[in-house]
Formats: structure tokens, C-alpha cells, sequence
């Protein structure tokens, strides 16, 4: 390991009783271990998907249901994941191959995000929700200086379009497939693309609500085939 864990968990305000589980949550599948932090990053993904909507449930209370998914979809995401693994300097110490590393794995986004949903799925195997939460919000609300609707409202094709270009350096491009009925009633269907490769179409009453609703599927599909 590049550096040894005791600065990480200071960082982290969290000492692990077990540090297989730590050197697990912060193995790539690259450096060719029995084990790898694949298994924890899916659990840490769904803690934290939980963690952060109880947080915004209470801080935002006459938020409804749509506002609140938009502001947690800003959040729960590689984009926002990797931002938190980079202050914590994640990078430095997880454990990859040469090749890996040789091919800027330390500064990945999307290998940097996964550490750190690893990282939170082993404080939560080990010491429960509640620490797992005052662990992560304390770093939500350090990286991001001000939670509130105005700092955090994102939609859909913004947060989409940060995850495509942190991933693959590219924005992605909405299309028109067709439109339906008369004026006053029309809908239309959008397909968005990344790269020419179609991620998702959805339908809306207008362009913009469609483009919305196409990223928000891609977003979803993104972030499950990772």
C-alpha cells in the first residue's frame, strides 16, 4: 500500500477493529487477489444511496418527492463520490496493479468513486448505518461547504452530462425520434447518446422534459452497470 491507513483513518475519524476489511474495501480487482473491493462497493452504494435520502428527508422538509430524488441523484453519484475519495486522498492508497496504475488508475474517477462506496460499505459491515452516516455526511457537508436547494439542485442531464465526461471525456447528444399528436397535446420521444452509442429514450410533453427524463434513465443505467 502506498501509504499506511492509520492518516486514512484519522481522515476518516473512524478506526477499523478488522483491517482485512479495510485492505478488502481499498483492493482493485486489477492487482489479483483472492478477494476485491467489488462486493463492498455494491453494499456501500446502497448504504449510502439510503444515508443521503434520509439526510435531505429531514434537512429539507417541505422538499416533495421529485426535488428531493433530483438533489440525491446530485449526490450519489461517481461524480460525487469521487469528489469526497479526492479529499480524502482515496487515491494514494489503494492497492493496484502496475499495469493499472501505470494507466492513471489512481486518479480514475470512476475507480476513486468505487473506493470510496467500498470504503463506506466496510465501516457499515462493521460498526452499523449510524456510523457509516455521521461518517459520510460529515464529508458531504465538508466538500460541498453549503447544503441547501439553491448550491445543490441539479438536474438530471447536468449530472448526467459530469458523469460522461469525467468518464469518458465526451458530452452527450439528445435526439428527437419522433413526436406525437396534435399541438396542444403533443409528447415527444428522445433518445440520449454518448459517444453514438444510445443509452436511453423516454418520453415528455416537451423536448426539455424528455431530454430530463432520458438522462435520469441513463443516469440509472450508468450507475448499475458501472
Amino acid at each position: 500500500m502506498h501509504k499506511s491507513i492509520e492518516k486514512l483513518e484519522q481522515d476518516l475519524g473512524y478506526t477499523f477493529k478488522n483491517k482485512d476489511l479495510i485492505i478488502e474495501a481499498l483492493t482493485h480487482k486489477s492487482y489479483k487477489q483472492p478477494y476485491d473491493n467489488e462486493r463492498l462497493e455494491f453494499l456501500g452504494d446502497a448504504v449510502l444511496d439510503l444515508v443521503v435520502g434520509e439526510y435531505l428527508y429531514f434537512k429539507f422538509k417541505n422538499a416533495n418527492e421529485g426535488t428531493l430524488s433530483k438533489i440525491r441523484a446530485s449526490l450519489v453519484n461517481e461524480v460525487g463520490f469521487d469528489k469526497l475519495a479526492r479529499h480524502l486522498k482515496l487515491g494514494e492508497y489503494i492497492l493496484l496493479s502496475a499495469a493499472e496504475e501505470n494507466n492513471g488508475g489512481r486518479d480514475k474517477p470512476s475507480l476513486l468513486s468505487n473506493s470510496f462506496e467500498a470504503v463506506m460499505g466496510a465501516i457499515y459491515l462493521e460498526s452499523g448505518l449510524e456510523k457509516v452516516k455521521e461518517i459520510a455526511i460529515r464529508l458531504i457537508e465538508e466538500v460541498h461547504k453549503e447544503i441547501s436547494l439553491d448550491s445543490l439542485f441539479r438536474d438530471f442531464k447536468t449530472t448526467f452530462q459530469e458523469l460522461t465526461q469525467a468518464r469518458y471525456g465526451v458530452t452527450p447528444e439528445y435526439k428527437v425520434i419522433a413526436s406525437r399528436g396534435p399541438d396542444h397535446k403533443k409528447e415527444f420521444e428522445v433518445a440520449v447518446l454518448v459517444d453514438g452509442k444510445e443509452y436511453a429514450r423516454a418520453l415528455g410533453k416537451s423536448k426539455k422534459a424528455a431530454q430530463q427524463e432520458a438522462a435520469k434513465i441513463a443516469l440509472d443505467t450508468l450507475k448499475k452497470g458501472k
